[in-house]
């Protein structure tokens, strides 16, 4: 019979930080945690293979400076991260090191020094990352829907395009969150737990109502369970819808319109906004869709589409840069990785 393994003071620190610290004296949201724990876990897998044991024996003479430098490296270099997720990266190191300051005293130098590791500079902006409507049929048409795991993609991405929701909002949803007579619409919790009210479709409500129908969590009640699970009933998460996005996308052979590369689950969100605003809504009403704090953030997509400002030249100068006429297209706690993951 195995021994049972002691938990180490980083495990035990970790467990603080996201169960008391974070929310408790804090105050973060739900969302900013997982951003938390996303790089906390990318942090103890990089510190793990450098260090050749598994995650539950690292401790917090692990850390130090120069491994957060490695490992910030190794997120621009090796997983092609920009400077901006480098630095919301670093930014929840800074706050583990914080709390590891007041909890771990002895060690405060080395937490000092973590904390001195300044945020990088000279980041650019990017394209927005979105999918042409063609892609999007494509990736959908690609999803086998005689399967029920088929079935529960097929409603969860229809979901996503058609409320350019999060994907942490959508998989947050419950049965009593979702409206299906007229007018058919969903709830969603936001950023800073701000709640709003979004339409879906009638095809979309159908969907939805055949996946709780089919899909009842095991062991919870039927309106507080979470809609989307996987085979073993429990939540999805962020890391398998990405996962799930990349086979699909990879199998219709859909890639981003401004980077040719294959979506992300944020670039689902980008594409319900530039197809908004192709089809003429205004920037309020897509600000209060996707639950932007504000109008500024929703102006990034003014900048996202070249038909856009080849319109508005053609406005300014009708005569001399006004494209050729065309016809109109219309568009169609067994460890403690396994703890954060569940958080």
């Amino acid at each position: 019979m195995s021994r049972r393994r002691k938990i180490t003071p980083l495990g035990a620190s970790i467990v603080a930080f996201f169960e008391d610290y974070l929310p408790n004296q804090r105050g973060m949201s739900q969302h900013t945690m997982h951003s938390y724990r996303d790089a906390v876990v990318m942090l103890l897998r990089f510190v793990a293979r450098e260090c050749r044991r598994g995650i539950e024996t690292l401790d917090l003479a692990d850390l130090d400076a120069s491994r957060i430098a490695r490992f910030l490296l190794h997120l621009e270099t090796e997983r092609g991260n920009g400077i901006v997720t480098r630095n919301m990266r670093l930014a929840a190191i800074h706050t583990l090191s914080r709390f590891l300051t007041s909890r771990h005293p002895d060690q405060v130098g080395s937490w000092q020094a973590i904390i001195a590791i300044p945020f990088k500079r000279g980041a650019q902006q990017v394209p927005t990352e979105y999918l042409e409507a063609a892609d999007i049929k494509a990736l959908l048409e690609t999803i086998d829907r005689t399967s029920g795991s088929g079935r529960r993609d097929y409603t969860l991405f229809s979901l996503l395009f058609n409320t350019g929701a999060r994907v942490q909002e959508v998989l947050d949803l419950r049965p009593c969150d979702v409206r299906l007579s007229p007018p058919h619409q969903v709830r969603l919790c936001g950023k800073g737990a701000k709640v709003r009210v979004c339409p879906i479709w009638p095809n979309t409500a159908k969907l939805l109502a055949d996946l709780m129908e089919q899909r009842r969590p095991p062991g919870e009640d039927g309106e507080n369970g979470r809609i989307f699970t996987n085979q073993r009933g429990q939540p999805l998460t962020r890391f398998g819808v990405r996962y799930l996005l990349r086979k699909y996308a990879k199998a219709a052979g859909a890639t981003t319109s401004a980077t040719n590369k294959p979506p992300h689950p944020h670039s689902l969100r980008h594409s319900t906004a530039v197809h908004l605003l192709k089809a003429g809504v205004d920037y309020a009403t897509i600000s209060q869709w996707l639950g932007h704090a504000s109008l500024t953030t929703t102006m990034r997509y003014a900048r996202a589409d070249l038909d856009l400002k080849r319109q508005a030249l053609s406005q300014v100068f009708p005569e001399t840069l006004a494209p050729p006429p065309t016809p109109h297209v219309l568009m169609d706690a067994t460890s403690l990785a396994g703890w954060l993951r569940r958080l």
